[in-house]
């Protein structure tokens, strides 16, 4: 029997949404200060995927510039209605909740192009979708009822037609559901509609983002309600099981039927290291829906998210496998790879040394909420070895460049070659501890990060294969348990100049990212 294996997308990938063109699948991701933005996956059969764009990918559709950690791009909805697909998220600044933008791109080609934004004039809070009915499509979002309370952590859903051609809403403000008419964990969020026979439902993310995070219903014979509640509310939660259960905190669905009949649905959850720590970040998992008594039921046999699932009946389509190794002879990056935030000024090049990447030493570094040189792909396993290879070519004695085990600015582990020596960093809280250094006169060096759940060792070599071990971190500062936020761990290199005006850069022949046994 063929079988639907969890999760689906693994590593940081949170707040999944889906939509069905056809025999076509297509999902997207939060991405908040990384770049670009929004990843777009494609399907035939729900259980095989493969990247095929991101939705965000020029700074004239987002400027990340100043944006902290954690900030930027929050739970976008994909949808596709009558020849065009759209794509709605928020654009979190500043402190949270103020400062935030919501809009919506469109392309006709899940692959891109994508439109320059359409903000939506007025729309408040986070976590918005587009609902298409009767001719209308209207905006529903999650707003705070008293915004100016920083204390108060109630939640409303709302609901107003919308404009797509200018982006105003129009007409009357319909409150869908409050905290106070929920029977749960509350922090209602994370809301998507769907007309399904005689009933509209709403379905809703609630209790926060970790390990009381859950999935509620509701439905109504009306659009704007009132809606009544799933008496078998959860539809999905892990919060009644140990903190360090195999996958908790599962939450923020999105439900999509078949071209067969059959229903599923995509939600966020995370694998701890076998303790309570989450390196990985929440990532997308898919679970069967049933219908009984006219209410959807998530994972009919345990109520849980489970590794594996029987597949739904569609016919199997694989995708080539991405290579572990990127040699950098594409004209274009690879779509696993991001950058911190979007910057105007060239941080790379893959032209100036064909067959190599080269990383320009600007003044940025990743130790600041900036946009500094830096390139980074998602840690997808718990036991992994990453490794490249670089030539550094400094301007200045400021000038470093390395390789880094990085969550953010303020959290991270990195190895970092400067002024001839190798120093391994232990950045905690924003500030530095340095856990090794060696002298390190070589212009070509090999690194590699080689990681067994929470132990990253780091290692450098002055010839092929020849490794020495510079040091051992504790990893877990690399995760929401230690550091906070939304995001996962990322293996990455950069340059910097320290501060300084440089003509400096480092060049990277390849990088090579694979899992190990555990």
């Amino acid at each position: 029997m063929r079988k639907l294996n969890n999760p689906l997308l693994p590593g940081f990938y949170p707040d999944p949404s889906i939509c069905r063109r056809g025999e076509d699948y297509y999902l997207v991701t939060s991405t908040f200060e990384f770049f670009p933005g929004v990843p777009v996956f494609h399907s035939r059969d729900l259980v095989h995927w493969h990247q095929i764009s991101h939705c965000l990918d020029r700074p004239s559709q987002m400027d990340l510039t100043g944006f902290g950690a954690s900030q930027g791009i929050y739970a976008p909805t994909i949808r596709y209605h009558d020849g065009l697909f759209y794509m709605v998220t928020t654009l979190v600044g500043g402190p949270f909740y103020r400062g935030n933008i919501n809009f919506f791109v469109t392309a006709e080609d899940p692959a891109g192009p994508w439109s320059d934004p359409v903000v939506i004039e007025g729309a408040e809070g986070i976590d918005p979708t587009l609902f298409f009915d009767g001719g209308k499509v209207y905006y529903l979002g999650n707003m705070r009822p008293n915004p100016e309370n920083r204390k108060d952590k109630s939640r409303h859903i709302w609901l107003q037609e919308l404009d797509l051609e200018t982006g105003k809403l129009l007409g009357e403000r319909h409150i869908l559901r409050t905290d106070g008419a929920l029977h749960h964990a509350g922090t209602p969020e994370g809301p998507h509609l769907y007309h399904i026979g005689e009933y509209y439902y709403l379905l809703i993310a609630e209790g926060g983002t970790s390990y009381t995070h859950a999935v509620t219903v509701f439905r109504s014979r009306t659009l704007t309600g009132p809606y009544e509640e799933n008496p078998r509310n959860p539809l999905i939660t892990h919060r009644n099981l140990s903190f360090n259960s195999s996958i908790n905190s599962t939450g923020h669905a999105d439900l999509i039927e078949t071209q067969n009949g059959e229903w599923w649905a995509v939600l966020l959850g995370s694998r701890p290291d076998g303790g309570q720590y989450r390196n990985l970040g929440r990532e997308t998992f898919a679970v069967p829906v049933v219908w009984e008594d006219g209410w959807p039921v998530f994972s009919p046999e345990t109520g849980h998210v489970e590794f594996s699932f029987p597949a739904p009946d569609l016919p199997e389509c694989r995708w080539p496998e991405p290579p572990a190794c990127d040699a950098f002879e594409s004209p274009e990056l690879a779509l696993c790879w991001n950058f911190l935030r979007t910057s105007r000024e060239p941080r790379y090049s893959l032209s100036a040394r064909p067959g190599f990447l080269r990383l320009y030493a600007r003044p940025e570094t990743i130790c600041e909420a900036a946009s500094p040189s830096f390139l980074g792909r998602r840690q997808q396993h718990m036991c992994f070895s990453a490794r490249t290879v670089m030539e550094f070519f400094p301007d200045s004695p400021d000038d470093r460049a390395g390789m880094t085990a990085f969550l953010n600015e303020r959290y991270h582990l990195r190895a970092e070659l400067c002024g001839g020596m190798l120093t391994l960093y232990r950045r905690s809280g924003g500030t530095d501890e340095i856990l090794a250094r060696v002298p390190c006169p070589a212009q070509k060096i090999w690194l590699k990060i080689e990681t067994y759940f929470q132990q990253y060792g780091f290692f450098y070599a002055l010839q092929p294969e020849e490794w020495r071990e510079l040091g051992t971190a504790d990893g877990t500062i690399l995760c929401k348990e230690t550091a906070g936020g939304f995001t996962g761990a990322y293996l990455g290199i950069y340059a910097s100049s320290g501060g300084a005006v440089s003509k400096g850069y480092a060049d990277f022949d390849w990088f090579e990212y694979r899992s190990i046994p555990e």
